[in-house]
């Protein structure tokens, strides 16, 4: 088991509060090393059909802790480009791919500063997902304009059915069901668009709450009625039980409960 890095400033989101820093980085300070929001296996299709080759320039959004980096270099692209705004993690991959032709911008999606026509291929993963529509526009529109003709743009995503089986409607048009609890937030966001999607209205017909209080549980379009988990004691705890079992590993269980707290929003209602 890896060591923590709680404190390691080659790893983004230093700057961030631990109850509002991106999920990825709570998990690369903790120690966690391979970041893949969609599993190896989606991470390997869209290498795969992005097919990079020698003679590619090539951009990659947010490269975080490198782990996609080092399997598009495998390829021996022609040139690599990282685009990250944060400072630590451009400068934690920077560093990783040191050599000609490779290198890490600090930089936006939306306005990265490369040239017009300048790469042939231009990829992400799960960069889209948590932006809201409005950015979501200005990064395709980025990557178009610095991608030349004929090359190649792929970016795989969280998304959502937005069908409900029709007896799950019928049972919330009877009132059969008056609350969906669900797992974590981004479940919960997911049911509130298929819920919209399918014109129940929340929480007029149906409440809905999730798990978490994730970064954009409070933006209005989801106003969503959550649990907080206290992060910052959570990776507290977690790191000194961690350097408990590496001094001694024979050290007993030690079960630890904390308190969490309901942060009421707009997606519930009183009955």
């Amino acid at each position: 088991m890896g060591t923590t890095h709680a404190d390691d400033t080659t790893i983004g989101g230093l700057a961030v509060p631990v109850d509002r820093m991106p999920g990825h980085w709570v998990l690369a300070r903790l120690g966690k090393r391979v970041l893949r929001p969609g599993g190896r296996e989606l991470t390997d299709r869209l290498l795969a059909g992005l097919a990079i080759g020698p003679g590619d320039d090539v951009v990659e959004l947010a490269p975080g802790l490198g782990s996609t980096t080092k399997l598009v270099l495998a390829a021996d692209p022609r040139s690599y480009t990282g685009v990250d705004r944060d400072p630590a993690a451009a400068r934690r991959v920077a560093d990783a791919i040191a050599g000609p032709g490779r290198r890490v911008v600090e930089a936006s999606a939306t306005d990265t500063g490369l040239d017009d026509d300048s790469a042939d291929v231009a990829f992400g993963e799960a960069y889209l997902t948590m932006q809201p529509d409005r950015q979501k526009r200005e990064v395709a529109a980025e990557l178009a304009r610095i991608v030349r003709p004929g090359g190649r743009i792929a970016l795989h995503e969280v998304a959502f059915a937005g069908a409900l089986d029709p007896e799950a409607v019928e049972a919330i048009r009877r009132r059969d069901v008056t609350m969906i609890a669900c797992v974590n937030d981004v479940v919960a966001i997911g049911v509130l668009s298929a819920l919209r999607d399918n014109a129940i209205a929340v929480p007029g017909e149906v409440s809905v709450f999730g798990f978490d209080d994730m970064v954009w549980s409070h933006w209005p379009l989801i106003d969503l009625t959550t649990i907080r988990q206290p992060l910052a004691e959570l990776g507290r705890d977690a790191v000194e039980l961690l350097v408990e079992r590496l001094t001694d590993p024979e050290r007993p269980q030690r079960d630890i409960v904390l308190p969490v707290s309901l942060v009421e929003r707009g997606s519930t209602r009183q009955l």
